[in-house]
């Protein structure tokens, strides 16, 4: 791989990048107080072992206390994050990777109802949707204590020892003076372009003189809003242009769209089902038109793509940012040969739809991601191999067959059914969503590599577990559809799984009933409609799909506009009765007894899985530990030592949906950390 143009180094002025991965900025919401402590730093340093040339940290570093955090965002107005970031910085140094932090004004990009409670200020009071503050006009005062704001910034992050900074005009302050969308001023700051670069030109002026010449400056932004309202292209490439002639900046790091709307962001940041690098070709026509450094990152989930940009001349640094949420350590394995061992990023975005709904950035397939302290990206050996059966090939089961396989341990694998995936097959079985398998197919290869045993069409019975003589038995043997939430009619009802299956037809007419709120009855609406059913969803939630977040809800917003879904909130469904050759549905809610009926062909209900207790409860008996778990060693980290019966034969684990309904993110997390340890 020594011609491998991903590999080749790359000269920022004075800073030698060791390679052309890097992962732009991005906010995961690990701050703790707007610091970068020590959850923040371990998940940093990680991709800094992992190979990366530079990670960007903050998505984005806040400058002023009226820029109140919006998901977690750093306190870059603080002076008490130079010692947490310096200590990041000296982490990522000491594994060879550079370290840059991105800065903003949110602007109207957040809300007035945190942090100090102060107004959120734009540079026209137009208000953003997506955070729904209506923000004050900026006054000259305003706009002149914001400037000094960045160049304190700055100054700090120059004492904390990191490579350079970011300034972010993608959606905030700076390039809301920039677009005809929200700047409607009348005086210098508004109006001809000139005055519209006006705010631009301040903070990188104050920022040169605070920090110097060397210190390396660059401006994460937007060249086409792809908007009527907004910048045009031929604007966006001549504000890049301004840009590199004043002499301020050392690289640029393009956006191509808008982002007030979680539709407009998908369009941004694409999600699975979606173009991959959708606006790469822009970049690199960006860059030839000012011939200067580009960073950029969008939806670039592969090294097959990444290596493109670089050996095309369309990037000098091409950013793999969810990547690295998948997997830290893409350099590394990229240079060891090992490109096939990459644990791929598949486009579910529940990273950043948990930062969106106030949480922080997890993996969908990767939780170790962001719980570096307890949870390792790499598994060590056991000292004394075991023997372990693991039951079902689901998510939960072979991660915790991967998991045991790389402990070292005699693993075997039983499931059911024919192939691996369990609730993810069925979940890709919606053509959108078809990239979710690459989460299965990666532990199989995993799998087969580690000499773990698979056994498929194996119904496995406790007798023959037993046979096996384990040491330790996982049960990861999922639930069933639980369609129970029904009070009277259940048998005439249809589960989702049998939609997102095959095995039921879809109806003309179809009510589904999504007492779940996530992907799994949204994605049988979704394929009942695009099947050409008259479809409504009934939701006894305020707000339908509660467990998804804005960028997944896009493509089902999408589909339901295009085909005439109907969506009813806060109803439930009382029961299903047969009339003719029809179902009555009679519905009611939490406010009022009854609230109507309906007549369909078809009623789908989405209300989770149960588990099927048979095999746990006929395996308790001989095992040492009951079944039992031990919370506080689960949540500590440590191994499961609970002894209940010491005569049993085995320790039992019972991980995933055969505990509770939970999502893929929860059944992975428990393979890892029950096993880790084993």
């Amino acid at each position: 791989m020594r011609d491998d143009p991903l590999l080749s180094p790359y000269q920022l002025r004075h800073l030698t990048l060791r390679n052309r991965i890097m992962s732009t900025a991005h906010e995961p919401a690990y701050s703790e107080g707007g610091m970068p402590k020590d959850r923040y730093r371990l998940y940093h340093v990680e991709k800094a072992k992992g190979g990366i040339a530079l990670t960007m940290t903050a998505g984005s570093a806040v400058v002023s206390p009226d820029s109140p955090q919006a998901f977690g965002n750093l306190h870059a107005y603080d002076d008490e994050i130079v010692g947490w970031l310096r200590r990041l910085a000296d982490d990522c140094h000491e594994h060879g990777a550079a370290v840059m932090i991105q800065i903003t004004h949110l602007g109207r990009r957040t809300g007035w109802n945190k942090g100090d409670w102060l107004p959120v200020l734009a540079p026209s009071p137009v208000r953003e949707p997506a955070h729904r503050a209506f923000p004050k006009e900026a006054e000259l005062w305003d706009i002149d204590r914001i400037v000094s704001d960045y160049a304190d910034a700055a100054e700090r992050m120059q004492a904390a020892g990191l490579d350079g900074i970011e300034l972010e005009a993608y959606g905030h302050l700076m390039d809301g003076f920039w677009s005809p969308a929200t700047n409607r001023r009348e005086d210098e700051y508004g109006g001809t372009l000139d005055n519209r670069l006006r705010f631009t030109h301040r903070v990188l002026d104050a920022i040169r003189a605070r920090v110097g010449p060397d210190f390396l400056v660059g401006v994460r932004m937007v060249a086409d809003e792809d908007w009527d309202k907004g910048l045009t292209r031929a604007e966006g490439v001549e504000i890049a242009r301004r840009i590199v002639a004043s002499a301020r900046v050392d690289f640029l790091n393009l956006i191509r769209g808008h982002i007030e709307t979680d539709a407009a962001l998908a369009d941004v940041i694409p999600i699975q089902g979606m173009r991959s690098a959708p606006h790469l070709d822009f970049a690199g026509e960006v860059r030839a038109a000012v011939k200067f450094p580009v960073f950029h990152a969008a939806r670039i989930p592969d090294v097959a793509t990444a290596r493109h940009a670089i050996a095309a001349g369309k990037l000098d640094m091409v950013g793999m940012t969810r990547a690295h949420l998948a997997d830290p350590h893409i350099a590394r394995k990229v240079a060891a040969g090992a490109e096939h061992r990459i644990r791929p990023c598949v486009g579910a975005t529940y990273c950043l739809d948990r930062i969106y709904e106030g949480g922080e950035a997890l993996c969908i397939h990767n939780a170790a991601t962001g719980r570096e302290a307890a949870m390792p990206h790499e598994i060590a050996r056991a000292a004394t191999p075991r023997r372990v059966v693991v039951v079902g090939a689901g998510p939960a089961g072979l991660e915790a067959a991967r998991v045991a396989g790389e402990r070292g341990h005699h693993v075997t694998l039983i499931e059911a059914a024919a192939q691996a995936g369990g609730q993810i097959r069925l979940a890709a079985m919606n053509p959108r969503r078809a990239e979710l398998i690459g989460i299965v197919d990666w532990r199989m290869e995993e799998l087969e590599r580690l000499g773990v045993e698979t056994r498929f069409n194996t119904f496995g019975e406790a007798d023959e577990i037993m046979a096996e003589n384990p040491d330790v038995v996982i049960l990861a043997t999922g639930g069933l559809p639980n369609t129970g939430c029904v009070e009277s009619g259940e048998d005439l009802v249809t589960s989702s799984w049998d939609i997102l299956s095959g095995e039921a037809k879809p109806g003309s007419d179809v009510l589904v009933y999504d007492d779940n709120g996530g992907h799994p009855g949204m994605s049988a609406a979704e394929m009942i409609a695009r099947a050409g059913a008259t479809v409504e969803v009934i939701s006894p939630e305020r707000f339908f799909a509660p467990e998804m977040g804005g960028l997944n809800h896009v493509p089902y917003a999408r589909v339901f506009a295009e085909k005439g879904v109907r969506v009813t909130i806060n109803t439930r469904i009382r029961g299903v009765a047969r009339e003719g050759n029809k179902l009555r549905v009679t519905m009611g809610s939490d406010y009022a007894e009854t609230t109507g009926t309906r007549l369909v062909d078809q009623v789908v209900v989405e209300h989770g899985t149960l588990p099927d207790p048979e095999l746990y409860e006929a395996l308790k008996p001989h095992s040492v530990n009951g079944g039992a778990v031990d919370y506080a060693a689960l949540i500590a980290g440590r191994a499961q030592a609970v002894v209940t019966n010491p005569e049993g034969r085995f320790r039992l684990i019972r991980i995933g949906d055969a505990v509770a309904s939970r999502n893929i993110h929860a059944a992975i997390y428990d393979g890892l950390r029950y096993v880790k340890d084993l």
